[in-house]
């Protein structure tokens, strides 16, 4: 820190704040410690009864706290991404269109263990609207050595840590197991509440069909379903280990490459993730979704929505924080 004159202050940065006095319209700080002096300043700044500034001695290798901001920013990406000017060395970005907020969890960690670094997300895989904050970059002293954001910069790797992809399937088909309700004797309760679910995402549901429990009718329905041209085929019910529960092996039967049957997540732990050949994701629906507020379903929806191909690692992650019910967003909403 050092005391110069104020007409040679331009470029130079505040130690403290500086209160600017207008008898009765305004008292408060004109400018705020970090500031950047300007040429612009000087004249406001001596009318203010300021002669002489105390200033940072920005050294070689040393950065402004919003410079680093801005460093720390462009690890995050700009895909589907606003952000902010930067403000006290802190930027935020926010979603610049619907879609799916992705994030890598591990780089981010790597970044944060730097110290005097941060960046703060919210959490990856989730559904984002246009405007929504997503996450926020700061360092923590006012100047900062730049080894620090080199460091941080290694740990993040040449890939952007985060982005937003907007929803790409349009079209869906569902096949509503189950000979009770093939019969008539109990309502299809499934079928409007994964179609609410799937239009809250923009997928229109172009094609069902109710085949009963057998596995040969089950899987000659989902061949149906594929053959409509639908991007997402999903077969409700009939996910448990009884006897008569034959969606697996319909769905196996199909041609899907399975992914994962079973999921840490409950409710939703008999959930099955599939693909076919062509990329189409093929889901099996365990009866939770039927009247739970949050299951798994709810969990991998955005990300497949996003056309994000799933692997067995994707679903085992949701273990931590799997138990809805704690979260207490497992309630019946329907």
């Amino acid at each position: 820190m050092k005391l110069i004159r104020t007409e040679e202050a331009v470029g130079h940065v505040l130690c403290h704040d500086m209160t600017q006095i207008i008898p009765g319209e305004y008292k408060g700080a004109r400018f705020r410690k970090g500031h950047i002096v300007t040429a612009e300043d000087i004249p406001v700044l001596l009318s203010m009864g300021k002669e002489h500034l105390y200033v940072w001695e920005l050294t070689e290798g040393k950065l402004h706290e919003n410079e680093a901001a801005v460093r720390l920013a462009e690890l995050c990406g700009s895909e589907g991404m606003k952000l902010s000017e930067a403000k006290e060395g802190k930027i935020e970005l926010s979603a610049a269109i619907d879609g799916c907020f992705l994030l890598d969890s591990e780089r981010l960690l790597r970044v944060n263990m730097v110290d005097e670094v941060m960046i703060a997300t919210r959490r990856g895989g989730t559904a984002v609207k246009a405007g929504d904050k997503l996450a926020g970059t700061r360092v923590i002293p006012l100047i900062i050595d730049e080894r620090r954001l080199q460091e941080a910069e290694e740990a993040a790797g040449k890939a952007p840590l985060m982005r937003v992809l907007p929803y790409k399937l349009k079209t869906a088909a569902i096949v509503t197991t189950g000979s009770e309700v093939k019969k008539g004797l109990i309502q299809d309760r499934f079928t409007p509440v994964v179609k609410e679910k799937l239009a809250s995402f923009g997928i229109e549901t172009i094609a069902g069909e109710l085949p009963g429990d057998d596995t040969e009718e089950v899987t000659a329905s989902i061949q149906r379903m594929k053959d409509s041209g639908a991007d997402i085929i999903l077969c409700t019910g009939g996910m448990s280990v009884d006897p008569d529960d034959n969606t697996p092996g319909a769905i196996r039967k199909s041609g899907a490459r399975v992914v994962s049957y079973g999921t840490p997540v409950l409710p939703g732990a008999m959930f099955l993730m599939g693909y076919y050949p062509d990329g189409r994701p093929v889901l099996g629906l365990p009866g939770c979704v039927m009247f739970a507020m949050e299951t798994v379903f709810d969990l991998l929806l955005p990300r497949i929505a996003a056309g994000v191909e799933l692997t067995k690692r994707d679903i085992a992650l949701l273990g931590e924080e799997g138990l809805l019910q704690a979260r207490g967003r497992a309630a019946s909403k329907f």
